[in-house]
């Protein structure tokens, strides 16, 4: 689409939801006051976030704020800087030439750009561009807000004006017309462009799922739904097709509404016609076959007599002038206006999610073989390179370094002014990285010029678009004793960490750079935006802080010191010396390699930021240090391929927050020894302690900080962990740390909190502060002699965090996936679980070597297989990584058929088809001028074979994982570990970029290779950048999380709903956390009895979650479990089990059968069946899902229990009551060893074992009175009784962990409790996502086995 509102550079903000009035001086006081009100009456300065939950004050005030709306800000300045972004909206009719006059809703905060926007999407306007606005006569700016226009007001009329073309307006049109006959067509999303991506959701659904889904009643047609799913999702099935994966979609077959739309030969217009008026030509072919040639003039489009050869520009007879191309070919072509107008109708049922550009690109690693067609358009973006044409902005290419910085400098003193900042941040940096996308993959396709041509390839660095690109190879010997190429290949990611964790404590002027990190073709490309003045001069003059030679010349500045310093208490990083060349002291704080620049704009830019966290010892053996024995004992310190290993962030927060209730629980100890002789003071310490008491219930976390402080030492600390015990003890501890100064403590405590800081290494002698030093261990870095103590306490630390790793991260991962609350699913989410964790996925050998020796194994199964697998393909990706180097672009198909082959083909023999020359050249000897960066033979590729490649691979596990897979080939791997190869499939092509052609391979064939070359349709980048965040939305968020927690769910639903307003106004309406928002607003609806509502925001969690994750990702999988939930309960019983069918067939893809998410998905599966009377199929689930409950949770589990339960209810229904009895015998057993005699579930259970017992007798009567008087037997007719629905209901809630309770009052109360002191153990890393799903979970009712 054209004028896209979002193509305006981020420096012209598109929005501005500021509702405070603008006078000079009143201005000033309304930031004050909203200042005083964001400081926490407390003192402690926590952000807004603790201050609208405990005041609790936001949500009760909406009603009552649209009057004060203009900035009268009094005391509830922080209710109506909430309330701000809602304006009134009201009604303007828009009068369009040849259309009936229409209303249209606006809002204030709206620009006029806005409406054109949506008369360019409707129906009956969609075909005009070129238009203005006019009220009164008068045109109205196109960037003007709308309350900004006098006389505008409910019932206005606006007249759209058709304006005069010019050569701008007239591409602008053909793009539009394009689009708009495109609209349908997928293949922009399987060729991953324009940030469209697919979704299949309303083929499920049936388009929306409004009431059109549900049953209409005649009779008793109920049962007449299809219910048999395909084999391949039957349990047990072993088959696993590919195809399903994108189910045809009717619509897709596009209506031809012409057969070539595209720019003449005849272009540009020889002066004599341009002084006629003519802009360009086109030329076009009608579906009835009638070659036309059209003039784009400026005063619309009327036909020619030019033909292919001879050029008439006359205006033909009759010339048919339109504004419009829409409607001149409307005149010409019959077909183009039935099938035009049809297309548009399709277009706009379709759900806007479906249409919407996701903000960064997701890629399809299937796609089916789509025809490739005349496209103009396309044809020529490819050749402008969309340079100079550059996303249509005036003024050419952008500079995207001024514009990524200008962004950060908006003010952020108030909610409306972070939600403009952040709008456009985002809004930059998610241009910024497909610019840089497109850069890359330009740069290694050989299309853009080298700003070093004389050096060899792999030396060579890139400017296009503004942007720089550098090759990940260690050029110049840079990183040598680093670890050569494999130093130079991680160093990208290790800087784009860095630059992700300064920019998210965003401190003000401090600068990064625009950094995007591209994989593509086996090359890692670095883009960066430009510090202006940097080329101009030698990096030795520009550096004044850091050093440009891995320390050994240092140089330090005093305004960077100050800067660094304030990044340093949230980043942990420790203010130390180091040595300079002249053996002088330089005082540092950051690593050496982090470079002070100050730019030609006077800004100071830190860059290189590949050491920020400090380096990794379990992966760096360093002569002469000694890591503790616990990590000794699993093998550390191990040899790494390059010295760059650091500790995640996640691992050093963690570590903090463990020493730091290791040390609240040394004080508390000591404190209790003083007690007695400390009664006198106690009434100053219960004063100061209360103070503190807001801190210990809220955890605060460090980007919440109000920015641009250095928090104080309570706040990043959360202390919300001290179990209920300690208290007391900690309060008292606390108030000996609030007075730092150490006024008013006897010396006793000052003494206890000397020793407690000295035990767990802190860095201050009177509070509690743990830091890193990043410097230590890097070769070349000197230390002064004075600080050598230092230094040791800093090693020690470091080794402390190393063994922190292996002793508690990892036993504590493994421990969250025995007790389920950590479910991977596949690689990407094995990958996430690890990185939550802090635990490096170069820990994977170590964290499978831990499952194998637990004593639990069995109950690991699902978590080993993901981990082996995922193990397998990343070594399989790092071997590919150098083989695809090697190979010329017009051999890629056939190298990449050749490779999966090797991987994955059963077939002994795969030959490599060397491309059979379509072109031999006949001069073979001639130079190839372009070799590709670090290209050598270029068909050593082709001579792999797969015992190599698999030898290839165990040693990569063994040398990189320290992990031992014994295995010669595929089949060998895949009978050993139960691996399915579709899942190798996936996860190798999602690593690597494949994309390959959707259709049923035969893996197992031992006669011809799976894999032909004209299966490889593409080869994509992966692309990592950083993801900026809506801060202020996500507090909303977290608040509203807690809220639900203890049970307010009104209130939680008010702040998640605001969240979700606030989500959008800044990522717009497609993102991976509104999907999050949207879940939990559909799962409070559904609580709390509005299902339609619970049914509409789960559909645009699903479709927002299919588009922004991808169609088969894990978090897609779950939210089809949820609607189809939403959709029973709603009636819509087809659609539910659709929805829960094509789930299953997702998840066996991703994980296959065996895992213990595939038990809940089947006894969803078996109760729905049930509810529709499939009997026969419904055991086969719900037998499926027990069998698995009892691997996973063992056979005295609660959940089996359920199991047990649902299948007797089968067995009941088809009468046959043994078996009914066997199954709730066993359920029975397990409730009362498990939460006795007296629990209302066992009880339950026995009333039902004494109805099925009466049943069966009943039944055994029945039938010995036919056996005894034969057919004139009196038979008293049995009750076969049909589920109600209510009663599916019911067990699917329970399944799912909703339940809903009648409480009084006592047990609100004592529930209330409950919770809040479950949230006080819980540890706060935890509380976000698992318990954020399941408001009120079966097991936090009856204690879990």
């Amino acid at each position: 689409m054209v004028s896209k509102t979002d193509d305006v550079p981020a420096t012209v903000p598109t929005c501005n939801p500021v509702g405070i009035t603008q006078e000079p001086n009143g201005n000033q006081d309304i930031k004050e006051s909203i200042k005083a009100t964001l400081k926490d009456p407390c003192g402690c300065e926590h952000s807004t976030e603790t201050a609208v939950m405990n005041g609790g004050g936001a949500h009760e005030h909406t009603g009552e704020v649209e009057s004060k709306q203009d900035g009268d800000a009094g005391d509830d300045s922080n209710e109506q800087e909430v309330i701000v972004i809602q304006d009134t909206g009201f009604n303007v009719k828009i009068q369009a030439p040849g259309t009936e006059p229409f209303d249209l809703q606006v809002s204030p905060q709206e620009m006029v750009q806005e409406i054109h926007q949506v008369l360019m999407d409707r129906e009956d306007t969609c075909h005009r561009t070129c238009f203005s606005l006019q009220l009164d006569g008068n045109v109205l700016d196109n960037f003007a807000e709308l309350k900004s226009i006098e006389g505008l007001q409910e019932g206005s009329q606006l007249k759209v004006v058709e304006e005069p073309y010019t050569v701008r307006e007239a591409r602008i049109h053909v793009r539009h017309i394009r689009d708009l006959l495109k609209s349908l067509d997928p293949s922009d999303a399987y060729n991953g462009v324009d940030c469209n991506s697919l979704s299949f959701l309303s083929i499920f659904t049936d388009g929306d799922l409004g009431d059109s889904g549900r049953r209409k009643k005649k009779g008793s047609e109920l049962e007449q739904i299809d219910c048999t799913p395909p084999e391949h999702i039957l349990p047990g099935s072993k088959d696993r097709p590919l195809v399903p994966l994108q189910p045809p979609n009717k619509d897709w077959k596009p209506m031809q509404c012409l057969k070539v739309l595209t720019m003449s030969g005849w272009n540009p217009p020889p002066g004599n016609r341009k002084m006629h008026g003519d802009l360009m030509y086109l030329y076009m072919v009608t579906v009835e076959e009638r070659h036309i040639s059209v003039t784009a003039s400026s005063r619309g489009f009327y036909l020619n007599q030019s033909t292919t050869y001879t050029f008439n520009p006359k205006p033909a007879n009759p010339s048919f002038l339109s504004h419009s191309l829409v409607e001149l070919l409307s005149q010409i072509s019959p077909a183009f206006k039935k099938n035009f107008s049809a297309l548009q109708k399709k277009r706009v049922q379709r759900h806007p999610f479906e249409r919407i550009a996701t903000p960064f690109q997701v890629y399809s690693w299937t796609a089916p073989q789509v025809d490739h067609a005349m496209d103009c358009v396309r044809a020529e973006d490819a050749y402008t390179s969309r340079l100079g044409y550059e996303e249509h902005i005036p003024g050419q290419t952008r500079d995207w370094n001024e514009e990524l910085q200008t962004t950060r400098e908006l003010a952020r003193k108030n909610l409306p002014e972070r939600l403009l900042r952040e709008r456009a941040i985002f809004k930059v940096h998610s241009d910024f990285a497909a610019a840089a996308t497109r850069g890359a993959m330009a740069v290694i396709d050989g299309n853009v010029m080298a700003i070093n041509p004389g050096e060899e390839t792999r030396m060579q660095m890139f400017i296009w678009n503004n942007i720089f690109f550098s090759l990940g190879f260690d050029v110049r010997d840079h990183y040598r004793e680093l670890g050569g190429d494999a130093a130079a290949h991680a160093a990208p990611t290790n800087d784009l960490n860095g630059v992700r964790a300064y920019g998210a404590v965003d401190v003000e002027g401090l600068y990064t750079l625009g950094t995007v990190v591209v994989d593509y073709r086996g090359y890692r490309v670095t883009a960066q935006s430009i510090i202006p003045g940097i080329l101009e001069r030698e990096q030795e003059q520009s550096v004044i802080y850091g050093s440009i030679d891995f320390g050994k010349t240092v140089v330090s500045h005093s305004k960077y010191l100050e800067l660094l310093d304030k990044t340093s208490r949230p980043l942990k990083v420790q203010r130390h010396d180091v040595l300079n060349e002249k053996d002088k002291a330089v005082e540092l704080c950051s690593s050496v390699e982090c470079k002070g620049i100050i730019g030609n704009d006077g800004r100071h830019y830190i860059l290189d930021l590949l050491r920020t966290f400090p380096p990794d010892l379990n992966f760096l053996p360093v002569e002469g240090e000694e890591l503790p024995p616990e990590t000794k004992k699993q093998g550390f310190p191990r040899l790494h391929r390059h010295r760059l290993a650091c500790l995640r962030q996640e691992l050093i927060e963690a570590f903090v927050e463990h020493r730091y209730l290791l040390f609240m629980k040394m004080a508390a100890l000591q404190l209790m020894q003083h007690k007695a002789n400390k009664d006198s003071s106690k009434a100053a310490a219960t004063a100061a302690a209360n103070q503190l008491a807001l801190p210990t219930t809220e955890p605060t976390e460090i980007s919440s900080e109000t920015p641009g402080q250095p928090p104080t030492p309570e706040s990043d600390t959360p202390n919300e962990q001290v179990s209920p015990t300690d208290a007391p003890q900690a309060k008292e501890l606390a108030e000996s740390l609030v007075a730092e100064d150490g006024s008013g403590i006897d010396p006793k405590s000052r003494e206890v909190v000397l020793n407690a800081c000295k035990a767990v290494g802190s860095i201050s002698n009177t509070s509690f502060d743990i830091r890193f030093n990043p410097d230590l261990f890097s070769p070349g870095v000197r230390f002064p002699e004075e600080s050598t103590d230092d230094i040791q306490k800093q090693k020690q630390l470091l080794k402390d965090a190393a063994a922190f790793v292996v002793s508690c991260q990892v036993p504590s991962l493994v421990k969250d996936c025995l007790d389920h609350s950590a479910l991977p699913m596949d690689g990407a989410t094995l990958t996430e679980a690890l990185h939550q964790r802090g635990i490096n996925v170069r820990y994977l050998g170590t964290v499978l070597e831990f499952v194998e020796k637990t004593p639990a194994k069995a109950k690991l199964e699902h978590f080993y297989r993901i981990g082996i697998c995922e193990l397998i393909t990343r070594c399989a990706k790092h071997f590919f990584k150098t083989y695809l180097q090697g190979v010329e672009l017009s051999a890629l198909s056939a190298a990449v058929s050749h490779f999966l082959n090797c991987f994955l083909s059963s077939f002994p023999d795969a030959v490599a088809h060397l491309p059979p020359d379509e072109l031999v050249s006949r001069r073979k000897n001639r130079k190839r001028r372009n070799k590709v960066p670090g290209g050598g033979d270029n068909t050593a590729w082709a001579s792999l074979t797969p015992s190599e490649l698999w030898k290839n691979i165990t040693s990569e596990a063994q040398s990189y994982y320290h992990f031992t897979l014994q295995c010669e080939g595929v089949d060998q791997v895949v009978e050993k570990h139960g691996l399915q190869k579709i899942t190798l499939l996936r996860e190798i092509s999602i690593k690597t970029g494949i994309q390959i052609l959707i259709k049923e391979y035969n893996f197992d064939s031992r006669h011809k290779p799976a894999f032909t070359e004209e299966d490889i349709l593409n080869i994509f980048p992966v692309v990592k950048h950083v993801n900026p965040k809506a801060s202020d939305a996500f507090h909303f968020f977290q608040s509203g999380q807690a809220k639900v927690q203890q049970g307010f769910l009104k209130e939680g639903c008010e702040l998640i709903n605001e969240a979700l307003n606030l989500f959008n106004n800044v990522y717009g309406a497609m993102h991976v956390e509104i999907c999050a928002c949207l879940r939990l607003l559909a799962r409070l609806n559904y609580i709390m009895g509005d299902h339609p509502e619970a049914l509409s925001n789960q559909q645009k969690a699903v479709l927002m979650s299919e588009r922004a994750l991808g169609i088969e990702h894990p978090n897609t999988i779950q939210e089809y479990m949820h609607l189809a939930l939403y959709c029973f309960a709603n009636g819509q019983l087809s659609t539910a089990l659709k929805l829960l069918y094509r789930a299953r067939y997702l998840m066996l893809m991703v994980c296959g059968e065996d895992h213990p998410e595939m038990a809940l998905l089947d006894s969803n599966i078996g109760l729905v069946l049930h509810g529709v009377m499939e009997y026969e199929l419904s055991l086969r689930f719900l037998e499926n899902a027990l069998t698995i409950n009892t691997k996973y949770h063992g056979s005295r589990s609660l959940k089996v229990a359920l199991s047990n339960h649902l299948v007797a209810r089968v067995y009941e229904s088809k009468a046959e009551f043994r078996s009914a009895l066997q199954h709730e015998k066993e359920g029975y057993t397990i409730y009362k060893n498990q939460v006795g005699e007296a629990h209302e579930k066992t009880k339950e259970s026995s009333e039902y074992l004494k109805y099925l017992t009466q049943q069966a007798v009943a039944l055994q009567r029945t039938m010995n009175e036919i056996y005894k008087n034969g057919s004139n037997a009196s038979i008293t007719p049995l009750k076969f009784t049909a589920p109600s629905m209510a009663s599916v209901l019911e067990q699917l809630n329970i399944i799912n962990g909703i339940i809903f309770i009648p409480l009084s009052q006592k047990d609100l109360e004592t529930l209330k409790a409950e919770v809040q002191r479950r949230q006080q153990l819980q540890e706060s890393g935890k509380l976000e996502e698992q318990t954020a799903d399941s408001p009120l979970e079966l097991d936090d009712k009856i204690p879990i086995d």
